[in-house]
């Protein structure tokens, strides 16, 4: 089993390679919550999330083994880049296998900090037993992205750095992925201060740690796409799985809405870009599912900010959505000159600026004289949407708010 000493020596052994990230105090999401948020940034760490420790750690502690051949690894992306980057400050060749449908910016990162990509395999899974053949078979050493004690202990690490910044937390949230990292975390924590709870956190599309909590081992289940591609793992480690039923107080799981909602949060009011499996602690604190007394000292692991640009977009998109800062209306206008120009200047005068606009006239099923336009509009929320839905009835339009 993982032990605090571990966790120590680890934390001396791969200083010179990763950031000691910080932790920084969150006026607003304090007040939004009744507590004291503290954010752990790991979306700043080298490579852009916490994978770099593990692999570090592991590389490091068998240098001599690995450096004649190199070393092989699975990943939907994160881990993909921490060990590239662990492997190029060792000078040891790296092979990562990733599935198909992995994030073409991730997979370019990769290749840019000097691994050789194979793209193969639908699931993490299937990854991981892809590279675990060719290990065997080349006799270079495999780093799991989480079912590996020696991992677990670097990412651990996180644990001492946070109770150093902060030496009394009442609650720490971490995402779960295969759970190696809130494996390593509460096993340091739960040592140094057994009285904070550690709360794991998981999308509803894949809660394999939830589910093998309910039944008491690992199992392989079904999932959902989601925005949280990094924590979607199919079936948490065996070894983690052990650590996380002993050591971990509860994992609850937050929906995809709630996903985008925390990222969207962080960008605007923290300008912090982490990506949806890095935001889900935030969600998690923001939604219905936690307890947490007034006052309270809460630590938020942002666990990566590897998000691709046209994905981030999308994610933003649906928070200012969920937040009534975007409103999306559809209707029907006779085709005739001025028009649209009134139904413009009507929106304007109620202080909402069009952000989109697509006019149609030769739609199927729409009356020859009339025509159809889609508005996006930029709105200060709830109560102003109604506002210009009540304002625009009035005058007559027929329109169709969309989500």
């Amino acid at each position: 089993m993982v032990s605090l000493i571990d966790i120590q020596t680890s934390a001396k052994l791969i200083k010179d390679n990763v950031l000691r990230t910080p932790l920084i105090y969150s006026h607003t999401f304090s007040k939004m919550t009744g507590t004291e948020v503290y954010l752990k940034l790991e979306n700043l760490q080298i490579g852009g999330s916490f994978k770099i420790r593990g692999a570090t750690h592991k590389i490091q502690s068998h240098l001599k083994q690995i450096r004649p051949k190199g070393v092989i690894a699975a990943s939907v992306g994160n881990h993909a880049q921490g060990v590239a980057l662990a492997a190029r400050a060792a000078d040891v060749p790296a092979t990562i296998v990733m599935p198909i449908w992995a994030s073409i910016t991730k997979q370019e990162a990769t290749r840019n900090y000097g691994a050789e990509v194979i793209l193969q395999g639908e699931s993490l899974l299937e990854c991981i037993k892809i590279g675990q053949d060719l290990a065997s078979k080349s006799g270079r050493m495999f780093i799991h992205p989480y079912d590996d004690e020696e991992v677990t202990i670097g990412q651990a690490t996180i644990g001492l750095e946070i109770l150093e910044d902060l030496p009394n937390p009442d609650l720490i949230l971490v995402p779960v992925g295969g759970g190696g990292l809130i494996a390593g975390i509460a096993t340091c924590v739960k040592s140094l201060r057994p009285q904070t709870q550690m709360v794991g956190v998981q999308a509803e599309a894949c809660p394999s740690a939830y589910e093998a909590l309910k039944l008491g081992k690992p199992v392989n289940i079904d999932y959902k796409n989601s925005i949280a591609d990094a924590i979607m793992v199919t079936e948490v480690g065996e070894s983690d799985f052990h650590i996380i039923r002993e050591k971990v107080d509860q994992i609850v799981l937050v929906s995809e809405d709630q996903i985008a909602e925390a990222v969207t949060l962080l960008l605007e009011r923290k300008k912090i870009i982490a990506e949806g499996g890095g935001a889900v602690p935030l969600a998690a604190l923001l939604g219905s599912s936690l307890r947490i007394p007034k006052g309270s000292k809460v630590v938020l692991v942002i666990s990566g900010g590897n998000v691709d640009s046209l994905v981030l977009d999308k994610i933003i998109r649906q928070g200012l959505r969920l937040h009534g800062r975007l409103m999306r209306l559809s209707v029907c206008l006779e085709d005739v000159s001025g028009s649209l120009a009134s139904l413009l200047n009507l929106i304007a005068r109620n202080r909402a600026n069009v952000v989109h606009i697509h006019h149609s006239r030769n739609e199927q099923g729409l009356p020859i004289n009339f025509t159809r336009v889609d508005l996006e509009l930029e709105t200060r929320g709830t109560e102003h949407i109604n506002e210009i839905k009540d304002v625009l009835e009035g005058q007559g339009y027929h329109i169709k708010v969309k989500r």
